[in-house]
């Protein structure tokens, strides 16, 4: 597989603290080469509008680069749907506890909208990578991102259940491919108010976000890799989680430390072999320099025994320090092309780490999800046991009163007043056809004889 550079991952939460003139310029300018990143809240019903106009290209009506991961074409729609429906029953129960009307809430939606302590929606901007490595891409090669940022929005859904997405969309007419998203925060089981309300400060706290982006970031690096049959990595955080490879877990890694401890050994060894040379050297030179001439040439010199051992000597130590000189090269290109591997395989235990954490990361989500289904489903159970317990009391008492609305309204003396208020409850759908006829036909022998006898 190819080993590319690491990857640049960033996930922000847009806060209602961005929204100085200054912050808004320098986004515009920020490393990614987008203007997505002004990080601005969405506090009420006119920040929501501004935000659909900006992530629908509403305002240029240029819509070709974006793609729609989920929701409609409408973002304030969407929003304002999911407040109809989420906090209806909610809304409901809460009016019905109220004595006075000036406290009952009509619209939520609008309600959270004109309160300047509450956020209306939250918007959750992810990216990977940036200008410098998007700028070297095609169109075609960008576009395979849609698949990457739409398992985020599963895995967000997954991993923050009280977040509930509207709308997610992803931009390619900027340089770099980002995705917005746009939910809504739930807090329940609230103790004043509603019982179930919007809850931004409750869902994402400052811990809470940072366990969100650490899960997040290696969700997508997997899913990055899977989708491009790549081997990349993440680039370290400058805040938060960041942990080394440990050496010992790189392939040949005793080998490379032996050869390591060889290397120097080598050197050390041609380092003293080379003093001595030098020492030598010196003491050659003398003894050159004492050799006598044969007589009546200058081309000749006459040598002892003793120079010329000390002569074979040094010619000795001149060949095994090239020799050492001679290994320890050739150990030095070993050691860069394992040096090399050592990297790569550094690359790849980072790589096979930051997968192995994102399949247990949605194993450990789904486990959790499967957990609290089944405790909504024993929950079930007994709901349903009580209502099937119920059900039969009331059959029971339905029984006896239509064999007592029967009794009465087959005697002479209580027919008349039973007979009206027979009809009633037929008129107004308390009995059915089949029920009327049988409170007010004969449907037995006894019944038939009796009539048979007083007519």
């Amino acid at each position: 597989m190819i080993i590319i550079s690491e990857l640049p991952y960033s996930l922000h939460l847009g806060s209602n603290k961005n929204r100085k003139n200054s912050v808004r310029s320098s986004a515009k300018n920020n490393i990614s080469g987008t203007t997505s990143m002004t990080n601005n809240g969405i506090q009420n019903a006119k920040t929501l509008s501004k935000c659909d106009k900006h992530n629908y290209r509403k305002y240029d009506n240029e819509q070709e680069q974006i793609v729609i991961v989920k929701g409609t074409s409408s973002l304030y729609k969407d929003v304002e749907n999911f407040y109809k429906t989420e906090f209806e029953e909610a809304r409901l129960e809460y009016n019905n506890k109220q004595t006075r009307d000036d406290r009952k809430i009509d619209d939520y939606f609008k309600k959270v909208s004109d309160n300047s302590k509450s956020d209306l929606a939250c918007e959750i901007i992810i990216e990977l990578g940036d200008k410098k490595f998007w700028d070297t891409k095609d169109l075609n090669y960008k576009h395979k991102m849609t698949n990457v940022y739409s398992k985020q929005v599963d895995d967000l859904e997954l991993l923050m259940p009280n977040f509930k997405v509207c709308s997610a969309i992803i931009h390619y007419d900027e340089t770099s491919p980002h995705m917005h998203i746009v939910g809504v925060p739930i807090k329940y089981n609230c103790k004043t108010g509603m019982s179930k309300q919007v809850g931004k400060t409750d869902v994402f706290t400052r811990t809470s976000l940072m366990q969100l982006q650490d899960k997040m970031r290696t969700l997508c690096i997997e899913e990055y890799n899977k989708e491009y049959n790549l081997d990349a990595t993440l680039k370290r955080k400058m805040k938060g989680r960041n942990r080394d490879i440990n050496v010992a877990d790189m392939t040949n890694y005793q080998e490379t430390k032996e050869l390591i401890e060889k290397h120097q050994k080598e050197i050390d060894s041609i380092s003293n072999n080379s003093l001595e040379l030098k020492t030598s050297s010196n003491n050659i030179k003398e003894e050159i320099d004492k050799l006598k001439k044969v007589p009546l040439r200058d081309d000749l010199f006459i040598i002892s025994k003793e120079q010329k051992n000390k002569l074979e000597d040094y010619i000795d130590k001149v060949d095994k320090t090239t020799d050492e000189y001679r290994d320890v090269k050739e150990l030095s290109a070993n050691l860069n092309v394992i040096t090399k591997q050592a990297r790569q395989d550094s690359k790849r235990i980072k790589n096979l780490k930051e997968n192995n954490e994102a399949l247990q990361l949605r194993v450990d989500s789904l486990s959790e999800k499967v957990e609290t289904q089944e405790k909504q489903i024993n929950e079930y159970r007994k709901d349903n046991f009580n209502l099937k317990f119920q059900l039969q009391e009331l059959q029971q008492l339905f029984e006896k009163l239509i064999n007592f609305l029967k009794r009465m309204f087959h005697r002479k003396d209580k027919e008349d007043v039973y007979a009206e208020v027979i009809s009633d409850m037929y008129d107004n759908k308390i009995i059915s056809e089949k029920t009327f006829d049988r409170i007010t036909g004969w449907d037995n022998e006894k019944d038939k004889q009796k009539d048979d006898f007083e007519l």
